[in-house]
């Protein structure tokens, strides 16, 4: 499923892959439905990778899930982050999914 994000710098196309991850997938969308992202930051940019967002505190270090707090993690062997436009959540460690959210932009 693709998902198009619009900032105030343009629009980013992204891919949701809701058959492999739908806890991950649910819980984007749900945020994303109800303006929780609006107007928040892209806090974290590596050249190269990733841009990191979904964080209502701007900081790195905020933000919770639809489902009251974090969420396991949904491992796919298949899913690699290799090409442009994959959506990921952002954890601190095992099973600490919330709202943080990053999108690949690798170098071709």
């Amino acid at each position: 499923m693709s998902c198009t994000i619009k900032t105030n710098l343009g629009v980013l196309k992204v891919e949701l892959f809701c058959q492999q991850v739908p806890k991950a997938c649910k819980n984007f969308l749900a945020l994303a439905a109800s303006g929780y992202y609006d107007d928040t930051n892209f806090h974290r940019n590596i050249k190269g990778f990733m841009l990191q967002g979904g964080d209502p505190t701007g900081t790195g270090k905020g933000g919770q899930s639809v489902y009251g707090g974090y969420f396991e993690d949904e491992f796919v062997s298949t899913l690699k982050h290799e090409r442009r436009g994959c959506i990921s959540m952002v954890n601190t460690g095992p099973n600490t999914n919330g709202s943080q959210f990053f999108i690949t932009f690798p170098f071709r």
